[in-house]
This record gives structure tokens, sequence and C-alpha cells, in this order.
């Protein structure tokens, strides 16, 4: 009988030490300003509760909006609301990305951003924006789509990329451009520095506009995205001579990099990633982070994107900031050239 009355003791100790403890606990408390557990859960849970609008700051049909298109469905059952794509085209983007910067950074408003567009629209000085890239917070990207360099499938002039750098310092050759100070503008204006060839850029309203031309005889090269050129290769229309990445693309392996066959590292490409207005809760930037990865990643958008050539790159944050600051490097470097 004894034993038991102690043993009771013992117990009842226990667990009123128990109960104080978990009292004082900051978990399960607000004391000095600290969440508890089941008010974080709830400012978790809390968000999305409404459609989430996706600002794509180009036409429709272009390669930004077909892929946000192709992500979106996928995103939604991640996010478990509406995600509306609103096309914002105009102003090098720069209309789309001014709606962003106007909105409530509470994470129902988000868009694509995309280089250079992005960076050339406050480099440039007769814009005269104030904004820069520390005006977003940058989400995650969705696609790294590298620029290349193509010619007619017929044109007996170059059979190699060596054979076209080599002509070019000798004579002037005309190369598609989509748009001042656009990427591919840039890539004509680096090939000349670097490689002393003398492209003169002949600008149009799209890719699709330029190829045309390129297939006319009107224009001898045609500078584009990966994605731009798999379906006029694969018909057999065009000969892609050089991709300008570090490395060759999965869709193009008999294509080699100009540092491989040139030996100079020219880097041209299109970042194409998600940003929001700053001042986001880092638990919102957190769950996007979360569910936009896991929706790139879906087995069947990743099909669905190299069937279009383009190139899933998912980095993250403040890494994905680092990698538009090194863009914004190289189009500091090109200032002088385009008279800025």
């Amino acid at each position: 009988m004894k034993k038991m009355v102690a043993l009771t003791a013992v117990c009842v100790l226990a667990l009123g030490t128990l109960i104080g403890c978990t009292a004082k606990s900051p978990v399960a408390s607000k004391k000095g300003g600290e969440q508890t557990g089941t008010q974080a859960s709830a400012t978790q849970l809390d968000y999305p509760k409404k459609p989430i609008t996706l600002i794509v700051s180009f036409a429709a049909g272009g390669g930004t909006d077909l892929g946000a298109r192709l992500l979106t469905p996928i995103l939604e059952k991640e996010l478990g609301v509406p995600v509306v794509v609103e096309n914002k085209p105009g102003g090098g983007g720069w209309i789309g990305y001014s709606e962003l910067l106007g909105a409530k950074p509470d994470g129902y408003t988000l868009a694509y951003v995309n280089t250079p567009g992005l960076i050339t629209g406050y480099v440039n000085p007769t814009a005269k924006r104030k904004e820069n890239l520390d005006s977003f917070d940058f989400i995650i990207n969705h696609v790294l789509d590298a620029g290349v360099i193509a010619v007619r499938a017929d044109d007996k002039r170059f059979s190699n990329i060596k054979d076209l750098v080599e002509y070019a310092k000798k004579n002037e050759l005309s190369a598609s451009s989509n748009g001042v100070a656009s990427g591919n503008h840039f890539a004509s204006l680096q090939m000349n520095k670097q490689l002393g060839t003398k492209l003169r850029a002949v600008q149009f309203g799209g890719t699709a506009e330029a190829l045309t031309s390129v297939l006319g005889s009107h224009v001898d090269v045609l500078i584009a995205k990966v994605g731009e050129v798999v379906e006029p290769m694969k018909e057999g229309q065009l000969k892609v001579l050089a991709v300008m990445m570090p490395d060759r693309v999965p869709q193009l392996p008999d294509v080699p990099t100009l540092k491989e066959a040139v030996g100079v590292s020219i880097e041209n490409y299109s970042i194409r990633g998600i940003a929001g207005p700053k001042g986001m809760d880092p638990q919102i930037v957190a769950k996007l982070q979360d569910a936009f990865e896991k929706a790139m990643k879906n087995p069947e958008h990743v099909k669905k994107m190299s069937d279009m050539g383009l190139n899933i790159n998912t980095t993250k944050g403040a890494d994905f900031k680092q990698m538009l600051k090194k863009e914004e490097a190289s189009v500091n470097e090109l200032k002088s050239l385009m008279g800025w």
C-alpha cells in the first residue's frame, strides 16, 4: 500500500513538471513576441487562399507564355488555388514589371522576369528608371534558354562556326536581332568585340520573322535561342553552328560551344524566372519556391518543355539573384557599344 502511494506521488510530480515546462515553452505560448506553434501553422496555412495572378510581360504564344501555360495547371495542384496567367506585353517587358512592382507584396501577384530586357530596362539611361534588381523578390528560375548561331541548311559558305568567324572577320555579315539591346543584339556585339567579326544587326519584331528572312536569303545569320531552332533544324531548314554557353545543351548534343570551336567564351542566354514585388513574407516565398520547384520538376512538365527545346533551371532565391547580377555585369560591359 505504501509503495502504491509513493508511486502515485511520483507520477503526479512528474506530470506537474511536464505541464510546467510546456507552459513555459515558446512553441506553446506567446512570450516576448514569439509565435505559438498553432499560430505559426495558421500563418502558413493562410496562404494561399485565393487565386494568384502570374503576369507574363510578353504576348500570348511566345516562349515565356507557352512555358507558363504548361506550368500553371501543375502549379495549381501544388498550391490548391487557381493561377491565372495575364499577358502584359510592351516596353521590353517593363509594362508587366511595372505592374508587378505596383502590387502588394502579399504573394498574390507574381510575374515572369526575362533577361536581358529586365536589366536593359534600367541600365539604359534614356529609360530613366530608378528600379533595379533590388526592387524585386526573386523566387525561382524556370528556364535558361541558350543562345545559338545558325545559318540556312543550304548555305555552302559555312560548314562550321570556324568558317563563319573567319569569313566574318573579312566580310560584313547581316545577323538577326529581335530588338535593340535584346539578347540576340548583344550576342552580335559580343562576337564583334571578342572575335573581331563584322556582324551587322538587323532588327525584327520576333524570331519567327527573323527566321523567315534568313531562310529567304535576306539575312545571313540567325542568332536565336535553342527553343526557337530545334524544329527548323529537325525539318532540315537550318544548320546550327554553335551554342553560346559553357557546355553543350541536351537538345543539340552534336553542336559545339563557341569555346570549344574557336577558343573564346561568349555566353548568351535568356533567363525566365518568377519574381514578386519587394517585401514578401519569407514564409510565403519559401512555400512558393517549394510549389514551383515541384511543378517544374514534374516529369510531364519536363518532357513537354524538353520537346519544345527548353531547358528547365530551378535556381532559387539568392542564387537566382546572383545569376541575374552576372547578367547585369555583362550588360554593363557592353554599355559603351550601345552608346549608353
